[in-house]
């Protein structure tokens, strides 16, 4: 069978030159394509029949073009390697020097700040079956645009997977697939805006990136009460929602005590306020009986976040939102007219979870990283007897109560050690109603077992 011209060879942008005919033309664009350097030495080039076709001239044309190159020593041509360009012709003009970048900070040798899971141990061989079965069995239009709301497929399988697991009462038409934690974020903050809220509470402590997204969106973000019960919801103020990590709050570890996911609720109900719940690590849990979802005493009341950024890898960049049914289809509205998610990830998200897989998964991460917490909480209460670790019930951090005055001095002490982590303080809002405290947050699912030796031998060695 003929071959097309679209067939016959690699493809060559060029723009051969109006003067002196074809032959000059594409000699000169050659030549200048090779002197500028946008063809580096050794670059092989079409075949002359392929560049002809695809310039709709003459194949003699380019065969002496071509040659012309060759006699100038621009181009070499030999049987069986075709046309290259020549490795030792002439340079293009030396580039003027560019401006000496910022220096970059050196990367820590051992890696504790929360966060981040063992990136290590994220089950390749398991997600490479469940991407193939995936992609065997999708229908071909699921590679088309899609539901902004995500691939059903992934959304029936998180509202199996979340009502055993997590307590949380959900449908599939009331989850939206988004691009991680922040996305949805983002995406609630427009919703939000739109239905005329001002102010959202958030938790004296946290993560400053989400109140920043929240305030980018609009929305004042004032500061919740926090004590030994844990965040006090109380009243919050003008807040049309309050943003809330009941199951194990970031970074201090406690659940929300029972009285005040009561109070919270009836808030809610009462005032048509929304409770936002970031389930962040809902699967990590050791010493005690998983919390629920808050989302299952009142899904009429609560969004619920979750994400495989903490249970698998964040670079998965796959998050949802189990929203009120009223709210559902704002949201869809408001992350765009077609899905932004890719596909196939949903869909082996949805192989993983329906087969089994992500369930053997979290129970094997559970046990790994509950040996690194004991062995955490071991070495310091050896090693360090005035540091009390707290917050270790659950999650894949533990936080270490300093003695007073000492947080700033043991961080520092760490940098030089090449130890990254996080003090209480990184975490704390700017007007959070609480005195400060102490303390170091420290992320023990980070590094890979090969180096959680040395990570936690560093860590003792700058505990007062």
């Amino acid at each position: 069978m003929a071959r097309s011209w679209a067939t016959l060879g690699i493809d060559l942008h060029l723009e051969p030159t109006g003067s002196g005919g074809l032959r000059r033309g594409l000699t000169d664009a050659l030549r200048d394509a090779v002197r500028t350097g946008r063809l580096a030495p050794g670059t092989r080039l079409p075949s002359s029949r392929s560049l002809a076709a695809d310039l709709g001239i003459a194949r003699n044309t380019v065969a002496e073009a071509y040659a012309d190159l060759v006699a100038e020593g621009w181009l070499t041509a030999r049987q069986g390697s075709g046309t290259r360009v020549a490795p030792h012709g002439t340079s293009a003009p030396a580039a003027p020097a560019p401006p000496t970048p910022a220096r970059i900070p050196a990367r820590p040798r051992y890696d504790l700040v929360p966060g981040t899971p063992e990136l290590a141990a994220f089950p390749r061989a398991e997600w490479l079956k469940a991407a193939r079965r995936a992609l065997a069995t999708a229908p071909f239009h699921a590679l088309g645009y899609g539901d902004p709301r995500g691939r059903p497929e992934l959304r029936a399988a998180l509202a199996g997977y979340l009502a055993r697991a997590r307590g949380v009462r959900a449908a599939p038409d009331t989850i939206v697939v988004t691009a991680g934690f922040s996305h949805a974020l983002t995406v609630l903050g427009t919703v939000l805006r739109a239905r005329g809220v001002r102010t959202v509470a958030v938790e004296s402590y946290g993560l400053d990136v989400h109140w920043a997204l929240l305030r980018d969106a609009g929305l004042a973000t004032p500061a919740l009460p926090y004590d030994d019960l844990g965040t006090d919801p109380g009243e919050p103020g003008k807040a049309g929602a309050v943003l809330l990590t009941p199951a194990h709050q970031f970074p201090m570890g406690t659940p929300l005590h029972p009285d005040r996911r009561s109070a919270v609720v009836a808030w809610a109900r009462r005032t048509g306020g929304l409770i936002l719940e970031d389930d962040y690590d809902g699967e990590f849990r050791y010493d005690r009986q998983p919390v629920g979802a808050l989302q299952g005493f009142a899904p009429d009341r609560v969004v619920y976040l979750g994400t495989a950024s903490k249970s698998l890898a964040p670079g998965l960049r796959l998050g949802w939102m189990v929203l009120p049914p009223d709210l559902a289809a704002e949201a869809a509205s408001a992350k765009g007219r077609v899905d932004t998610v890719g596909a196939l990830d949903q869909l082996t998200l949805a192989e993983f979870l329906t087969s089994g897989a992500y369930d053997r998964h979290v129970r094997s991460a559970r046990l790994r990283y509950r040996r690194r917490r004991d062995a955490l909480a071991t070495a310091v209460a050896e090693r360090a007897p005035d540091v009390r670790v707290t917050g270790i019930a659950a999650g894949l951090h533990a936080v270490l109560r300093l003695p007073a005055g000492t947080e700033e001095s043991v961080v520092q002490a760490a940098a030089w050690q090449g130890l990254a982590l996080h003090g209480l303080s990184f975490h704390r809002h700017p007007q959070a109603p609480t005195a400060p405290l102490d303390a170091l947050v420290v992320g023990y699912g980070t590094p890979p077992d090969s180096a959680w030796a040395g990570a936690l031998e560093a860590l003792c060695r700058v505990l007062p």
